[in-house]
């Protein structure tokens, strides 16, 4: 009788643990103004909408900490530990042992960092190469530390390892084995792993169970790409998405800071936008033609439509904020009747017509539409071919437009965005490419001299020069300066305070939590 109840007892358990009903999956569903993911190689992804999802999927030896963009929080991640030499030249990391790369791809060790370093290096393999001209060696000294070796000091040395841009850890046998799939296949070590990539439509990411810092709170992302801003902002309001990017306008802050249940999240640092005039072609190889383009560039005009929640006007061709920013650099006034004396001066007394190629994203194109009608009011009628984003990429890289309008924000020091933007080893269409649309070359001496200098109070001067060089030789025209917007759903909890994105969006961490 006794055999029979306890048998009957645990028949009982088993059908009552088999009704308990498995816990729901926690899906973070995000929204971002774009048709399509551009690549998700790390050492090759530039666009705002590929850098929040490699920051989901990769680590660096060393990261910013979550929720912030400054250089005095960067904290270890793959690195447990680092010390450099007293001349500055020598730097050597010691790795966490155990870290795994998503799948089965092994664990994660010093070979799987100098090649990644390397790769980050070459300029067939990474649109990073130039921060890594400096680096004269890099060495595995055993599975788990790895040695790096100066040519020269440079400035922040940690801004090259840290989880942004070449910094990124892949794996070498997942990225020598996919070859060219890599790009839409990435292998990291990050809280989230890709399971699967729908053209056109969405990217979908898997928790990385096996992180290191722990298994995510959250189970699966799910990043929609909804490049109009209608459909964007309804799916948001609806409920279909957590988390959206948002308008960088004044108008859409205000509207979304009034709906219930939402929070609104203006970080920095800025993107600063620039129009890049390209000095090769006719008749922008004339030094009064480009002054004419700058005086007829209005910058408070622009930062008045963008709104003062969400744009500041330019100080330099660097951002506010970067070690180095020529905070005092003197830009050319906004004249538009000198514009148009100076274009006759230059031979063009019934103005000019230029011809750009422009990216459809909705918040690049609105600025434009307004900066082509400022240049009109001084004679100046700048023909759009408007094409989807990643093809602008493209196409601005092969010098084929006039002028490029561009926002970004680099690693937060003025030598990178200097070596990257005006520097001519950067000059797009040559070996050592990066993004130095205009064929920039008046400020080299400056930019390699401060690279080196190893007096803090000389270098700053040596940037401050090459900036105002760059500003009198019309390089580029800053035109704003614009802070990044999203905007969440108050059920989602990022796990730490979102004040700052280097990666142009949220960090998604394995605190991160959605009730």
């Amino acid at each position: 009788m006794k055999r029979h109840f306890l048998a009957a007892t645990a028949v009982a358990a088993i059908l009552a643990v088999s009704q308990v009903p498995a816990l729901a999956e926690t899906t973070l569903n995000v929204g971002m103004a774009a048709a399509d993911v551009g690549q998700l190689d790390p050492h090759r992804a530039t666009t705002t909408q590929d850098k929040p999802v490699v920051s989901w999927i990769f680590n660096g030896l060393v990261r910013f900490k979550p929720g912030s963009a400054s250089l005095e929080e960067l904290e270890p991640d793959l690195a447990e530990k680092w010390e450099k030499s007293a001349d500055g030249l020598t730097w050597t990391f010691t790795l966490r042992k155990g870290v795994k790369f998503h799948g089965d791809w092994g664990e994660m060790t010093s070979e799987d960092v100098v090649y990644s370093l390397k790769r980050a290096a070459d300029s067939k393999t990474s649109s990073f190469a130039s921060d890594y001209a400096p680096v004269a060696s890099i060495e595995a000294v055993d599975p788990y530390t790895v040695k790096l070796v100066l040519k020269n000091p440079i400035p922040a040395l940690l801004g090259i390892v840290a989880n942004y841009h070449g910094g990124n850890i892949v794996s070498k046998k997942a990225a020598e084995a996919l070859g060219a799939d890599f790009r839409i296949k990435p292998v990291g070590t990050g809280p989230f792993s890709l399971a699967e990539y729908k053209s056109n439509e969405s990217l979908t990411l898997n928790a990385h169970k096996g992180y290191f810092r722990g298994a995510p709170k959250i189970d699966k992302i799910v990043y929609r790409f909804i490049p109009a801003d209608a459909a964007r902002d309804l799916a948001f309001t609806s409920g279909e998405l957590d988390v959206v990017y948002g308008r960088q306008d004044q108008r859409w802050v205000e509207r979304f800071q009034k709906e219930a249940g939402i929070s609104v999240e203006v970080v920095r640092p800025s993107e600063l936008s620039l129009l890049h005039v390209n000095q090769t072609k006719k008749p922008f190889d004339d030094i009064r033609v480009r002054k004419a383009l700058a005086m007829a560039i209005d910058s408070k005009q622009l930062v008045a439509f963008k709104g003062a929640a969400t744009a500041m006007p330019p100080v330099s061709v660097v951002p506010v904020g970067y070690l180095g920013t020529n905070d005092k650099a003197k830009l050319h006034p906004t004249d538009a009747a000198k514009a148009k004396a100076l274009l006759a001066e230059a031979g063009y007394p019934n103005g000019i017509q230029m011809k750009v190629i422009q990216t459809s994203l909705p918040t690049m194109l609105n600025s434009m539409q307004i900066v082509q009608a400022q240049l009109k009011q001084a004679g100046i009628d700048m023909q759009m071919e408007v094409v989807d984003h990643q093809s602008w990429h493209a196409q601005i890289r092969k010098d084929l437009s006039e002028a490029n309008y561009y926002s970004a924000a680099r690693f937060p020091v003025a030598d990178v965005y200097l070596q990257q933007f005006f520097h001519s080893r950067a000059t797009v269409s040559t070996p050592t490419a990066v993004t130095n649309f205009s064929h920039c070359k008046v400020a080299d001496a400056e930019i390699d001299a401060a690279a080196s200098a190893t007096d803090a109070a000389k270098q700053k001067e040596l940037w401050a020069i090459a900036q105002q060089k760059i500003i009198d030789d019309v390089c580029a025209i800053p035109l704003f300066e614009q802070l990044q917007v999203w905007a969440r759903r108050n059920s989602v909890d990022w796990g730490y305070k979102f004040e700052g994105a280097m990666h142009l969006g949220p960090v998604v961490t394995e605190k991160t939590s959605k009730k």
